[in-house]
């Protein structure tokens, strides 16, 4: 999106949200890939949100050199990952036959339950514990 004085403006025909053509595809047909700070700013939000969501798995990325980087499709998916719909209710009044989705059903992972991790080291008895143990005490 392009900014100006009268705000956000949409992409010009033909081209994708960031405002590149035929679907984020540089001139050499190579996809375009997008940083977190340019898709922070093309969704309103911070470079940090982007990144911990990528960390989280909540949203598809590429990792690339250590680095997270954005295709089109990625950022259609983001946008669609975190969409909510009006309830059931609510879209049979307002003449929606949409099915009813939001964010959890696709993008975020189910809840995993977590194993503790075994301890780094064994605890060691103390002096007297190992001579009580060893000889029936004082």
């Amino acid at each position: 999106m392009h900014h100006n004085d009268t705000g956000p403006q949409p992409p010009a025909a033909g081209a994708d949200v960031f405002g590149h053509g035929r679907r984020g595809v540089e001139d050499g047909g190579l996809p375009r890939l997008f940083t977190p700070a340019e898709v922070a700013e093309a969704i309103g939000c911070s470079e940090w949100w982007v990144k911990e969501q990528a960390r989280q798995r909540r949203v598809p990325f590429a990792r690339l050199g250590g680095a997270y980087r954005f295709t089109t499709e990625h950022f259609t998916e983001i946008i669609r990952c975190f969409e909510e719909l009006p309830f059931p209710g609510q879209s049979a009044v307002l003449g929606l036959r949409r099915p009813v989705r939001t964010g959890s059903d696709r993008c975020i992972p189910a809840t995993v339950q977590l194993q503790p991790k075994p301890p780094r080291r064994e605890a060691k008895p103390s002096r007297d514990c190992a001579a009580a143990w060893a000889g029936g005490g004082r």
